[in-house]
C-alpha cells in the first residue's frame, strides 16, 4: 500500500526493470515461505511413499513407481525454493561444494526414469531410487554447516 501511495503522489520516480517489479510482486512473507516449504516437502514424501507402494501393482506398477518416486524427490528438492527463492536456489545448486551432488541427483532421477520406461528393469529402478535418495540426502546435508564432515567421520569410525 505504501508503494501505491508513493507512486500516486509522484515520490517514486525510480525507473526499475520489469524483472525487479515481478520479484517484488511475488515476494512471500516468511510465514508463507515456511508453510510452502512444509507443504511441498510433505507432498514430496507422500508421493515417494505412494510410489513405493505402487511398485507392486501388476503391469503398470513400475511406471507408476518411477514417476511418483521421482516426482516426490523433485518436490522435496524444490521445497527449498520457498525458503530461498528460485534464483538463489539455482545459484546455490551449482556452487562447487554441491555441484557433484546436484549432478548425481539429476543423473539418478534420469536413470530411474530410463530404467522404468525404456529398459523396464525393476532391479535397476530400485537401485537408482536408492541412489537417488542417497544423493538427495548428501545434497541436503551440504546446506547444514559441517554436516558432511560429521557424516564422513561417523562412517570412518563405524568402518574402522
Amino acid at each position: 500500500m505504501d508503494k501505491l501511495k508513493k507512486v500516486l503522489s509522484g515520490q517514486d520516480t525510480e525507473d526499475r526493470g520489469g524483472l525487479s517489479e515481478v520479484v517484488e510482486a511475488t515476494s512471500l512473507s516468511s510465514g508463507t515461505r515456511i508453510k510452502g516449504f512444509i507443504a511441498c516437502f510433505a507432498a514430496g514424501i507422500l508421493c515417494s511413499l505412494l510410489g513405493t507402494l505402487l511398485l507392486w501393482v501388476p503391469r503398470k506398477g513400475l511406471y507408476l513407481f518411477a514417476v511418483f518416486y521421482t516426482f516426490g524427490n523433485i518436490a522435496s528438492l524444490g521445497s527449498t525454493v520457498f525458503l530461498m527463492g528460485p534464483m538463489k536456489q539455482l545459484k546455490r545448486m551449482v556452487e562447487p561444494t554441491r555441484l557433484i551432488a546436484t549432478i548425481m541427483v539429476l543423473l539418478c532421477i534420469a536413470l530411474t526414469l530410463c530404467s522404468a520406461f525404456w529398459w523396464y528393469n525393476r532391479g535397476l529402478a530400485l537401485i537408482f531410487c536408492i541412489l537417488q535418495s542417497l544423493a538427495l540426502t548428501w545434497y541436503s546435508l551440504s546446506y547444514i554447516p559441517f554436516a558432511r564432515d560429521a557424516v564422513k567421520k561417523c562412517f570412518a569410525v563405524c568402518l574402522a
